[in-house]
């Protein structure tokens, strides 16, 4: 007896339930939650929970289209428009709306603003279309003119700055990238000349490789001062000073702006991202001048720490993403969730997750204090210092183990994952940029040397003080900061350091997780919390003294490279 086969139209056949993040991103966050409740005191967390319950249902889908420049009218009048797609300007005014830059501002909850304003931007990121990007910029435009602003300066842009009226509501740009260099500012070319020194006007010409936040209201940019009365400039970053420029004038025209195209970049495809040419651009000096590169510290300070943000922004969102799949796919006749080595992958990128949302919390607790209690504390002094050096070491660690967990939370999807449309594609790409935006990974190791250079290496000892000594996860914590407080002080050839500054760096990122991981696991044992087994099993796992010290670079004494002395490692 024969059967026929089954032939299945080609609207039938098997349909994949397809993965979802969940209806509320604060609701189904626990370890958002915890570290909240753990930083938080209770009554600024009654305060606050209310508004991120409501806000972790905000999901805002991605623009369809991408900007694009209207170089000239249909008069081949020059008019440099970045048109941009509406729902850019939609979640522009969500920013402004939901106070994404004004909380941190207006202080409500003093320290713990910080908090609240970036467990907000957390959840607003994923679904932002890049506008955090140019939201980093604005919220650190905002602290300069709170710390160098004139009254008058402080009266029109910072209230635009920290608005929440979308009408009102300023963003701003930060240019310091040229031709010449990247990181190595002190290469830019672009001149600022005094032009009515009543009234603070400087014009400003030169030329500006990576303007990111194109259509912003205002910009921040370092310039080299001309001297009013030599007509020199000093050479070097020494010479260069911070100002402040409107992008429009008040009939409309670009002040000075010609924009010779967007760039083409792998990611961040909704944000525009220009080259810029500075012609007679009028703008006001901020602060002293020549002192560009550490006025513009403040803003780097605040900018990295979204860096950081964004890609456990992307983390998070995309891990989600992967466990509903695991949850609802099967394959050999059980769901993914019930494999043993999917499960364990899955595992792997949640520590990932856990270490980059202590990290991420952690920066803006100490960002809140140092901006909120008088700097002249004691404890503020410390957690000066202890921002100053963890910041860059966040940055760089966090973003290179996050971009490499998204990549991961990818292929858990399979062939799916691959797919432009479910998203995680998007995040890659996204993610990329914090890697190397605000300070490459191996610029910002040279700079995680440079405090320690600056402090003989007191900052690693500050740095131990925070790790508490408990435990088997604690002494291997304890183990691991004095091997790298060892190479540092036995290293004396700069050529050695410099070469180790990269591993250095992911050592302390390592260590410090593993003592913010231990004080989560410890507040929630003491806490009773109903989850704190998973806490428990997260610094198990993290503070594993194999994967602990394993990046701890160490001292190479043959030094062998091309003849001369000082060399790290062996060429193979």
């Amino acid at each position: 007896m024969s059967v026929k086969p089954v032939v299945a139209s080609s609207d039938s056949g098997f349909r994949q339930s397809p993965p979802t993040q969940g209806s509320n991103v604060y609701e189904n966050d626990t370890v958002l939650q915890n570290i909240l409740k753990r930083h938080l005191p209770p009554s600024v967390m009654s305060q606050v929970e209310p508004d991120l319950h409501r806000f972790g249902k905000l999901v805002v889908d991605e623009p369809g289209n991408h900007p694009r420049l209207r170089q000239y009218d249909a008069w081949c009048q020059r008019v440099d428009d970045i048109v941009l797609p509406n729902e850019w300007t939609q979640l522009h005014d969500i920013a402004a709306r939901e106070g994404l830059v004004a909380i941190a501002y207006e202080r409500p909850h003093g320290e713990y603003s910080r908090l609240y304003q970036f467990a907000k931007q957390y959840m607003y990121m994923p679904f932002s279309a890049n506008v955090s990007c140019p939201l980093s910029m604005t919220d650190g435009a905002a602290r300069i003119v709170e710390l160098l602003g004139t009254p008058e300066m402080k009266q029109k842009y910072y209230k635009k700055l920290t608005s929440r009226d979308p009408r009102e509501f300023w963003t701003s740009g930060q240019w310091m990238t040229e031709r010449p260099g990247g990181s190595d500012v002190g290469r830019s070319e672009t001149i600022a000349e005094l032009e009515d020194e009543a009234n603070n006007v400087w014009s400003v010409k030169g030329f500006k490789w990576f303007s990111s936040a194109t259509t912003a209201d205002m910009t921040m940019l370092l310039a080299r001062t001309v001297d009013p009365k030599t007509g020199t400039v000093n050479p070097g970053s020494k010479g260069l000073s911070l100002y402040l420029a409107e992008l429009r004038k008040e009939d409309g025209t670009l002040n000075g702006v010609r924009v010779h195209r967007l760039k083409d970049k792998y990611g961040t495809k909704a944000l525009p991202t220009a080259e810029l040419e500075l012609v007679d651009m009028k703008a006001a000096l901020m602060g002293k001048p020549h002192r560009g590169v550490p006025n513009i510290t403040a803003i780097l300070n605040i900018t990295r720490i979204y860096s950081v943000a964004g890609t456990l922004a992307g983390v998070a969102s995309s891990l989600a993403v992967a466990k509903d799949f695991a949850r609802k796919r099967e394959a050999f006749g059980k769901t993914l969730a019930m494999q043993p080595l999917h499960v364990e992958t899955l595992v792997q990128l949640e520590l990932v997750y856990r270490a980059l949302a202590q990290m991420t919390f952690y920066e803006c607790l100490l960002l809140g204090r140092t901006e909120c209690i008088d700097e002249n504390s004691e404890q503020v002094k410390a957690d000066i210092k202890t921002l100053r050096f963890i910041t860059p070491i966040c940055k760089s660690f966090g973003c290179k183990i996050g971009i490499q967990a998204i990549s991961e939370c990818m292929e858990a999807l399979g062939g799916q994952g691959y797919m432009e449309d479910v998203g995680i594609a998007r995040a890659v790409r996204d993610a990329q940029v914090n890697t190397i935006w605000e300070g490459t990974t191996n610029v910002l190791g040279l700079d995680v040397l440079r405090v320690l250079k600056e402090t003989k290496g007191e900052a690693l000892f500050h740095f131990k003080e925070e790790v508490p000594v408990l435990e088997n996860a604690a002494e291997a914590i304890t183990i691991a900061l004095e091997k790298v407080i060892t190479f540092f002080s036995s290293v004396k050839n700069k050529l050695e350091l410099e070469a180790s500054a990269r591993d250095l760096t992911f050592a302390l990122g390592k260590i410090l997780v593993g003592a913010l991981l231990y004080e989560q696991a410890a507040w929630a044992v003491q806490s009773k919390l109903p989850n704190a087994e998973q806490d428990l099993t997260a610094l198990a796992r993290w503070c594993d003294p194999a994967d602990l010290h394993k990046d701890i670079p160490q001292r190479d004494d043959k030094k062998v490279l091309e003849g001369k002395p000082g060399c790290p490692r062996k060429l193979q």
